[in-house]
């Protein structure tokens, strides 16, 4: 099957075509699993159903990019809108398997296989990122134990960068995945752990006399709830606001000093075991939180795009992403969008990062690094 001479008895374009058509396929289910993963729902069953009114879709109303313009982006039973996301999902997946096709088909079958499976992956964890601030388990660790066996069964994924190339067996695939794997978490979380270092704490003014919430297992702002798991990455991760009132269960206390860590609270001059305290409400205008520069699951991303792509797509996604993050936050910052800068997560950046690199990223660096 991996014979390109038996891909080229068809002409080259019905597999362009074809390989559209099954994109937008594999785009519909990745739509469901951006809806279902992030809500930890099997992505078997209930079979697809309208998200407002439970109406299970029939294989006719449920045909990728044409049911959603046919019914003009609306449920076909209660006519409830449903979100564009999910044409443009099918659509950008049809479009990503296509473009492999094009630009590997012509070397070998197995490359733009493997590929598209990478950038499935990347897709789906781009929108989940976005919507939720989390990537999924199931992508990350996933998606580093589909690497090795690609880079395994076709170990040339990772050398279109000649001057890294050589001639290459299956276990030398795999030691190249391994390594890229090591490579892509080792400096993902050196960078975590330098941010924190350096850019640990956030400032955030709220609204005069705003009440925030700590339960057993997040805090409540007026405009989000943060789980603890989040926060406290580190011992040394605190929060840290002065309260106007502060509300336990069984006392009160007035302009008092609040700081919060995993193993301590502090309020005034008592001191707290965190596990003992089921709730407490304090009233306030400013907060300071623990920050990450990235979350741990960019960490595990990054370690799954090194799995299948090697170590120098690593260094090249991260430089792409901090560029590309760094235009996008200038550019709302322009736009007098701040605050949106704020919200949008890493991972999608080094998503598009590692995109680049497959499509031709690595033939920039060739104008640096003389070959061999």
């Amino acid at each position: 099957m991996a014979d390109p001479a038996i891909w080229k008895q068809v002409p080259f374009h019905f597999w362009t075509v074809a390989a559209f058509v099954f994109g937008c396929i594999v785009g519909s289910f990745l739509n469901v699993c951006i809806h279902r993963l992030p809500r930890g729902e099997s992505l078997v069953r209930p079979a697809s159903h309208c998200p407002h009114c439970g109406y299970s879709i029939p294989w006719h109303l449920n045909i990728p990019l044409g049911t959603w313009l046919w019914l003009r982006g609306r449920c076909a039973h209660c006519k409830a809108p449903i979100s564009a996301r999910y044409f443009w999902v099918e659509l950008l997946t049809g479009t990503a398997f296509a473009a492999c096709w094009m630009r590997f088909g012509h070397v070998s079958p197995a490359l733009p296989l493997v590929y598209c499976l990478l950038i499935s992956g990347l897709i789906a964890a781009s929108f989940i990122d976005f919507e939720h601030l989390i990537i999924p388990d199931q992508i990350t660790f996933g998606g580093m134990a589909a690497g090795l066996l690609c880079s395994f069964l076709a170990p040339g994924t990772h050398l279109n960068f000649p001057q890294f190339s050589r001639l290459v067996s299956r276990g030398a695939g795999l030691v190249d995945s391994f390594l890229g794997m090591a490579v892509g978490a080792g400096v993902v979380y050196a960078i975590l752990r330098l941010g924190k270092l350096l850019f640990g704490r956030q400032k955030m003014e709220l609204p005069p006399a705003s009440r925030i919430c700590f339960t057993e297992n997040s805090v409540k702002l007026p405009a989000e709830e943060i789980p603890y798991e989040d926060l406290f990455y580190r011992k040394a991760d605190a929060i840290a606001l002065q309260a106007r009132r502060a509300e336990l269960i069984d006392r009160c206390y007035a302009d008092a000093a609040v700081r919060l860590t995993a193993e301590s609270l502090n309020i005034g001059g008592d001191s707290y075991d965190p596990e003992g305290i089921k709730w407490l409400e304090v009233e306030t205008d400013r907060i300071i939180l623990p920050r990450e520069a990235m979350g741990p699951a960019d960490v595990t991303f990054m370690a799954a795009i090194g799995a299948f792509l090697g170590w120098p797509a690593v260094f090249f996604s991260l430089t792409i992403s901090s560029v590309i993050g760094s235009m996008v936050g200038g550019t709302l910052i322009v736009l007098n969008k701040k605050d949106w800068s704020s919200r949008i997560p890493y991972g999608p950046y080094i998503a598009v990062g590692a995109v680049i690199w497959i499509f031709g990223g690595y033939q920039w660096l060739g104008l640096i690094l003389p070959p061999h």
